[in-house]
C-alpha cells in the first residue's frame, strides 16, 4: 500500500479545529469550525472518492479519537454515507504510545517501533494506507520520507492563529504537482508527490 495523506487547511496553513467551534481548543484556539461555510458538493465528491480508495487508515491519537466519536458512532447504521461505510469496514491503525486499548472495532494500536510497523503495512497489497488529519503523525511521516502522495484541500480563509501543517522549521522537500483544481465555493484541491529535496539557486549563477 502506498501512503497517501489528506489534509484540510486554510490559506495560511492552519489545520486545527476545522469541524466545529469546540473541536480542538488546544493552545487557546478560538476560531474552530472554519471549513463548513465554504464546503461544497464538488469538494465532498472528491473526498468521498479518496476514502473509497483506502485499503486501511492510519491515524494519530487526537484525530483517531475525534473520528471514533463521530464516524465510529455510525457503525451500526452508516445510512449510506460513503465515508462512514469506508471507515467502519476497513482496518484502522493508530500510532500512539499512550493509548492502551481502542474501542472502535477494527482498530490496531501501534505503540512501538512505528517505522517498522509502517514499513510492514506499506509492503501489503491493496489500496492506500490513508492518513487524514493527524498533524503530528503527518509531519513525522514527511520528515522520514514515508509519504507517497499528498492531498491538500485548501479553504479560502485566513485564520491568523492555530496549528499549521508545516512548522516554522523542518525538513525541506520538492514536490511534483499531480493535479490542481478549484471548486465553486473557492476551495482548491491540490495533489502532490514528494520529489526529494529542492534545488536551490546558486549565488554565482
Amino acid at each position: 500500500m502506498k501512503i497517501t495523506t489528506t489534509t484540510m487547511l486554510t490559506l495560511d496553513g492552519v489545520m486545527q479545529g476545522l469541524g466545529a467551534p469546540d473541536e480542538d481548543r488546544r493552545g487557546g484556539f478560538e476560531r474552530g469550525g472554519w471549513q463548513a461555510p465554504t464546503w461544497d458538493d464538488e469538494a465532498g465528491t472528491f473526498l468521498n472518492q479518496v476514502y473509497s480508495r483506502a485499503g486501511a487508515y492510519l491515524f494519530g491519537r487526537w484525530t483517531y479519537e475525534i473520528f471514533a466519536r463521530h464516524w465510529g458512532a455510525m457503525a451500526a447504521d452508516p445510512g449510506g454515507n460513503p465515508i462512514a461505510v469506508a471507515l467502519n469496514t476497513k482496518p484502522k491503525y493508530v500510532a500512539s504510545t499512550t493509548l492502551t486499548a481502542a474501542t472502535w472495532p477494527g482498530t490496531t494500536v501501534l505503540s512501538a517501533d512505528l517505522a517498522s510497523a509502517i514499513a510492514t503495512l506499506k509492503a501489503e497489497p491493496g489500496g492506500e494506507l490513508q492518513v487524514h488529519g493527524s498533524g503530528t503523525l503527518l509531519r513525522w511521516l514527511l520528515a522520514n520520507r514515508l509519504v507517497d502522495e499528498m492531498n491538500l484541500l485548501i479553504s479560502p480563509v485566513i485564520l491568523g492563529q492555530g496549528t499549521r501543517l508545516f512548522p516554522g522549521t523542518g525538513p525541506d522537500m520538492a514536490l511534483d504537482l499531480v493535479e490542481s483544481r478549484s471548486t465553486p465555493k473557492g476551495n482548491t484541491i491540490q495533489i502532490y508527490r514528494p520529489a526529494g529535496r529542492p534545488r536551490y539557486a546558486r549565488a554565482d549563477a
